[in-house]
């Protein structure tokens, strides 16, 4: 069994969207360890607020077959793909980790995912793996957390995990 690490976002009924994918995972791979959900500006275009979180599964699918299971739950929840990548959405889910897995795979699969970078990814993360180290730098996420911009502002709460 694999741990991918995801990171879940919605922007469009991210209330009904993002608890009922929680609710979707879990129905497909158990437990399921979620973070707080947080509120952030959209990324790369003008658009409602996004709803962020991270999730934890453990999976027997490999990485494409999950990649292409999570590109399916997106599409059940509304995921139109026929508009440009960023825009609004009912529903994104990467993963961001696969184990320790250094990956770049179809379409735009890379582990570890660069969105890495940004607040509303990292984290949720590091709330809930704060000692997993990133295989890309070796750093935990606690320590690319504390090093992020904006750590000492970090994105308002919205919720307690669902």
């Amino acid at each position: 069994m694999a741990k991918a690490y995801l990171s879940l976002g919605s922007n469009q009924s991210p209330d009904i969207h993002l608890p009922q994918a929680l609710a979707e995972l879990r129905a497909q791979f158990g437990e399921v360890i979620a973070s707080p959900t947080y509120r952030t500006p959209a990324e790369g275009f003008d658009g409602p607020d996004f709803l962020n979180a991270a999730a934890i599964i453990e999976t027997g699918l490999d990485i494409v077959a999950l990649d292409a299971w999570l590109h399916a739950l997106e599409d059940a929840h509304g995921r139109r793909r026929d508009v440009p990548r960023f825009s609004s959405r009912p529903l994104d889910i990467d993963i961001v980790f696969y184990d320790d897995m250094v990956f770049r795979g179809p379409g735009n699969l890379q582990v570890p995912r660069p969105e890495l970078r940004h607040a509303f990814v990292l984290k949720p993360l590091a709330d809930i793996a704060p000692g997993f180290r990133d295989p890309a730098s070796g750093k935990t996420l606690a320590e690319l957390w504390a090093a992020h911009p904006q750590a000492l502002a970090p994105p308002p709460v919205h919720s307690p995990a669902p």
